[in-house]
C-alpha cells in the first residue's frame, strides 16, 4: 500500500507552490485535483501582484508584501524548472481612486516618473489623480503551467479528476483522503481547494465562491504599459499585446456562466479608460470563482484535528499570496516556526469542530 508524507486538496496555485516546497523539504507529496490542476481560481485570475495598504486589509500587510518581494525568485525557479514563459512584468500599475476617496490619501504611495500623458499616451483623460503604484504583474495561466510541470519535475504525484470527499480520520488524527474512486493514505493533509474546501468534513471551513467575470482583448501594436486599476474596471498588459479586463464580484453560488451583459459593461469600461481598445480583437471571456471568507482573509494553520492543515480562502490574492503561503506552511507543517505571524489566520477563529 503506498502512502504519502502529505497529501494536498487542491491542484490550483496555493496548492502546486506548497507541493514544490515541501519536496523542496524532502517529504512524498501527493495533489489530489477535483479537476484538471491550475484551471479554476488561479486559471481565471487576472495576475496583479498587488500589495499596497490601499487594498490589502492590515492583518495582511506583511505577508502581502512579504510575497510580493518573493515574486522574482519565486518566478526564476519555475521558469529554470518548468522552460515556461511567466511573462512578469514591473512596469507598475497607475491607480485611479473613485470619486468618494479622498485623493491626498494616495499622494504618498507613489510618484511618477514622467507625465501620465507620456507613460500612456492612448490613456483617455480621466477625471481623477493618479498613483504611481510599484507593483509588478504576471500571467497567472503560464504561473499555474510552470508550476504544474515543476511538480512534476521534482516526483509530486498529481491525481486528477477525482474529487475528495473526506478527510479520513482515524484515533483523533489524519490517515490520508478518500475520493469517489480510492483512498489515498498520508501522515498529513493540507486543504487547499479554494472555494470547495468548506465541503470537507471533518471540519467545514466558512469559505465560498465568489464569481468573477473578465475578458482578453488583443490589439495589433502595444497600446498599454502599466496595470490600470479603476473602481469600475482594471486593465492588465501582457507581453504578447494582450490586454486582460476584469473585474465582476458577484455572489452566485458555484455558478460561473458568463453574463453577455457584464462582459459588455466590463469592455464599455475598458473602452471609456483606454479608447484604442475599441479596435482591439475581442480573444475570450471567462468567469472563475475566488474562495471567500466571512472576513476576507486567508485560513492557514493547523486545525483542531492532529496532521490536518488549512491553507485556503484566499480570496481575490490567490496569485500574490503564493510564495509566502507555501513557505510559512511548510515551515509550519515541518515543525518550524513561521517567519510571520499568522495567527490572525487560524482555523480557530472559526468554529470548525470536527463530526
Amino acid at each position: 500500500m503506498k502512502t504519502w508524507d502529505v497529501a494536498i486538496v487542491g491542484g490550483g496555485i496555493i496548492g502546486l507552490s506548497l507541493s514544490i516546497a515541501l519536496r523542496k523539504r524532502g517529504a512524498q507529496v501527493l495533489v489530489v485535483e477535483r479537476g484538471e490542476p491550475g484551471r479554476e481560481a488561479s486559471y481565471a485570475a487576472g495576475g496583479m501582484i498587488a500589495d499596497s495598504a490601499i487594498e490589502i486589509r492590515p492583518a495582511l500587510q506583511s505577508l502581502a508584501t512579504a510575497s510580493a518581494r518573493m515574486y522574482p525568485e519565486f518566478v526564476h525557479e519555475l521558469e529554470d524548472e518548468s522552460g515556461v514563459d511567466i511573462d512578469l512584468r514591473d512596469a507598475g500599475t497607475l491607480l485611479f481612486p473613485s470619486a468618494k476617496e479622498d485623493s491626498s490619501i494616495f499622494s504618498s504611495l507613489g510618484t511618477f516618473p514622467a507625465p501620465i500623458k507620456d507613460l500612456e499616451p492612448e490613456l483617455a483623460d480621466l477625471p481623477m489623480p493618479a498613483v504611481h503604484l510599484k507593483e509588478r504583474s504576471v500571467d497567472p495561466r503560464a504561473l499555474v503551467g510552470a508550476a504544474l510541470k515543476a511538480a512534476k519535475h521534482r516526483a509530486v504525484d498529481i491525481s486528477s479528476g477525482t474529487a475528495v470527499s473526506e478527510i479520513v480520520v482515524e484515533d483523533g488524527r489524519v490517515s490520508g483522503v478518500r475520493t469517489d474512486k480510492t483512498t489515498y493514505h498520508a501522515s498529513v493533509v493540507v486543504n487547499c481547494a479554494g472555494a470547495w474546501s468548506g465541503k470537507l468534513p471533518p471540519h467545514h471551513f466558512p469559505t465560498r465562491p465568489v464569481k468573477g467575470q473578465m475578458l482578453a482583448v488583443a490589439s495589433s501594436h502595444k497600446i498599454l504599459h502599466h496595470v490600470i486599476r479603476r473602481p469600475e474596471v482594471y486593465l492588465i498588459p501582457r507581453s504578447d499585446r494582450r490586454i486582460i479586463i476584469g473585474t465582476t464580484v458577484e455572489e452566485v453560488g458555484y455558478e460561473k456562466n458568463t453574463n453577455p451583459e457584464a462582459i459588455h459593461r466590463l469592455h464599455e469600461a475598458a473602452v471609456r479608460t483606454l479608447p484604442a481598445l475599441a479596435d482591439a480583437r475581442i480573444l475570450e471571456a471567462w468567469a472563475g470563482l475566488r474562495p471567500g471568507t466571512p472576513d476576507s482573509l486567508p485560513i492557514l494553520g493547523a486545525t483542531p484535528t492532529l496532521g490536518y492543515f488549512a491553507a485556503t480562502g484566499h480570496y481575490r490574492d490567490g496569485i500574490l499570496l503564493a510564495p509566502v503561503t507555501a513557505l510559512v506552511m511548510t515551515q509550519l507543517m515541518t515543525g518550524g516556526d513561521s517567519p510571520y505571524d499568522i495567527s490572525a489566520f487560524s482555523p480557530a477563529r472559526f468554529e470548525v469542530k470536527a463530526e
